[in-house]
This record gives structure tokens, C-alpha cells and sequence, in this order.
């Protein structure tokens, strides 16, 4: 097994307010993680550390096997994947769907003036098809639904064949029917042996795909808990977590929360 994030006390403060508090966490190359917590747990500030968009303020942050402050991000950042909602914004409405995915070869977000070989194009159409997007190959990003636009995220992320794929509330806004498809996605392709190690954050526990192997609670900027999903998403644990009695059911490997009677 590979490390493929270390953090080491690790901190983040910013105007005077600490948002991430002696943090330490490690993940390996064969393990699929789901972050929980409430709204300012600091669970978007760990996804952009593992993403080598921040650096924390104390600490030792280590991506890939490279500590943060000590290495160039140019050559890190393209081995990472990460989709989110901010990433969205930054593509053009106007963009064909190939060319999102395509793109990601040289970290862009719109096609300019890039040389792209066929084997770049067979790799985006695959990629397309294995997320069952190849219909819309040549539709624009703007005329997407939410869903179908977070599942162009998802396989431009993993254009590149990422060490680590990192996912930020990949189900945000979808409606049951696209949730359902987008979890089911993600489950097949966190049970795959050639998938990267995976970090995705979520406020809902029926978010999490089978598939996924650990969890980390967080509140307040600290950790709750963080394990194997067996250990760590526990109804004492949720409840500690969200501040409130939580009642926990799993079936056929996909959980349930409520607030306990």
C-alpha cells in the first residue's frame, strides 16, 4: 500500500478563526474515504489541502508522498483529481462536453490553442461512456442538468488516471433519480481495483456508495472519529458529530440517518 496523504498537526487559521485544529490523518492507495460533518466542520479546507490548493497555517501536510511548501504544485496537481461545484463555474457554458473532459489533459477548462492526439480523444470518449455520458459528447456544459454536469466533473477528474480522486458533495442539489444514478456510478467505480484512492465530502449519510471503506467525522475543525465504516459511522458517533440523538440503519450496504425518536 501507497500513502497518498499524511497530514501531520495540522492547522489552518485564517482572520484570527482556526478552521481545521491539529488535524491528523492518513489515507492509502486502496481505501475509499467519505468525510461528515456539519456546515463549518472544515471539510472542504481538508479536500483543498489533499488538493494542493492550500497550504495549512501549522503543520505538515504530505500529497503524493510530497510535503506541501516543499515541491512543485505544477507537477503535483496535475496527478490529483478533484470535482466540485467551484470547478463548474470555471467551464464555459459554451463548451462541448468532450472538450470539458478532454481539456483536463492540460489542466485547462477551455479548449484554446491545445494539440490534443487522437488517443487523448479515444481516452475522453471512453471515459465519457464509462459514465454514461457518451450521448451528450457533443452538447454544451450549459445546457446540462445538474446532475448530468456534476457527472461531467467526475470524468473530467478522472481523465488523467488520478493517484487520488477527490469528490466535494458530488450529490449537492440532484433530485432523488439523479442522486441514485450518480451514487450507483460512483459505487461501481470505487469497487474497481484500479481505482484511486478516493476522498469524497458529504452532509448525508445516504450519499455514501458502496463501495467506500472508511469514514472521518468532523465538528468543529477536529475529528470526531475516522476509520473503517464499520467503526467510525456509528449512530453515537453521528450524534456527537451533528450535536443531536441520531439513529443509524444500514441495509444492503447503503445507511440512513434520522433524528432519534
Amino acid at each position: 500500500m501507497v500513502n497518498v496523504l499524511q497530514l501531520t498537526d495540522v492547522s489552518v487559521v485564517r482572520n484570527g478563526n482556526t478552521i481545521l485544529d491539529s488535524v491528523n490523518w492518513g489515507v492509502e492507495d486502496d481505501e475509499r474515504w467519505v468525510i461528515l460533518g456539519p456546515n463549518g466542520a472544515g471539510k472542504t479546507t481538508m479536500l483543498q489541502i489533499a488538493a494542493a490548493a492550500m497550504h495549512p497555517t501549522r503543520g505538515l501536510a504530505e500529497v503524493l508522498e510530497e510535503p506541501l511548501g516543499q515541491t512543485d504544485l505544477f507537477e503535483l496537481r496535475p496527478r490529483i483529481g478533484f470535482a466540485s461545484t467551484a470547478m463548474a463555474r470555471k467551464v464555459p457554458a459554451t463548451e462541448k462536453v468532450i472538450d470539458v473532459v478532454m481539456t483536463a489533459a492540460y489542466s485547462v477548462t477551455g479548449r484554446w490553442n491545445e494539440e490534443y492526439d487522437a488517443v487523448d480523444e479515444r481516452r475522453a470518449q471512453r471515459v465519457l461512456a464509462e459514465w454514461k455520458l457518451d450521448h451528450l459528447a457533443d452538447r454544451t456544459f450549459g445546457t446540462l442538468s445538474d446532475g448530468e454536469q456534476k457527472r461531467v466533473q467526475i470524468a473530467r477528474a478522472v481523465m488523467t488516471d488520478p493517484e487520488i480522486l477527490l469528490l466535494d458533495e458530488p450529490a449537492a442539489s440532484l433530485d432523488l433519480g439523479a442522486r441514485e444514478e450518480l451514487v450507483q456510478l460512483l459505487g461501481g467505480y470505487a469497487s474497481e481495483a484500479g481505482s484511486p484512492a478516493i476522498i469524497m465530502v458529504t452532509h448525508h449519510v445516504e450519499e455514501i456508495p458502496r463501495g467506500f471503506t472508511h469514514a472521518l467525522l468532523m465538528s468543529g475543525g477536529r475529528i470526531v472519529a475516522a476509520g473503517p465504516l464499520a467503526e467510525s459511522l456509528t449512530a453515537e458517533n453521528l450524534s456527537q458529530t451533528f450535536s443531536l440523538q441520531i439513529a443509524l440503519t444500514e441495509t444492503d450496504g447503503r445507511f440512513t440517518a434520522r433524528a432519534a425518536a
